[in-house]
C-alpha cells in the first residue's frame, strides 16, 4: 500500500504524533463491544472518510494500542500471522465463529460475519 493513498497522509513519518484519522479509527475500534466485529470497511463508512485499506493501514501501524481483533476481514478470515492470538480472544469473549470445514487449509475457524458483525448503533450517542 502507498502512502499516498492514506487520508491526511498518514504513514510511518507520522509515528511521533498520532495522525487524526488514525485517532478516529482507533476510536471507532474502541467502541466495538466485546464479541462483536466491523470490518475494515465498516469503519470507514462509519467515519465516512477513506476506505477498507486506509482503515486497514492505520490498524497496521497503531492498532496495537486497541482491540485489534475486533477489526476484521469482510470474508471473516482471521488475520494472518495473528490468527491464534485473534481466536482465543474471539473465544474469550464468545465472538461467533464458524467452524473451519475438513478442506480448509488450515483448520481454522473464520468469523461468522453475520452473528459477529456490528452496525456502529452507538453512533448517534457517542460519535462526532
Amino acid at each position: 500500500m502507498s502512502e499516498e493513498s492514506l487520508p491526511d497522509g498518514i504513514g510511518p513519518e507520522h509515528a511521533d504524533a498520532l495522525p487524526e484519522y488514525a485517532e478516529r479509527v482507533l476510536d471507532v475500534a474502541e467502541r466495538i463491544p466485546p464479541g462483536r466485529v466491523m470490518t475494515y470497511g465498516d469503519v470507514a463508512e462509519w467515519l465516512e472518510e477513506g476506505g477498507p485499506r486506509q482503515v486497514g493501514r492505520v490498524m497496521a501501524l497503531y492498532g496495537g494500542a486497541v482491540e485489534w481483533w475486533r477489526v476484521v476481514r469482510a470474508d471473516g478470515v482471521l488475520l494472518p500471522g495473528h490468527e491464534l492470538e485473534a481466536l482465543a480472544r474471539y473465544r474469550q469473549e464468545g465472538t461467533p465463529l464458524k467452524e473451519a470445514s475438513r478442506a480448509a487449509e488450515d483448520h481454522l475457524p473464520r468469523l461468522d460475519m453475520r452473528r459477529a458483525r456490528w452496525d456502529g448503533g452507538e453512533r448517534a450517542d457517542g460519535h462526532t
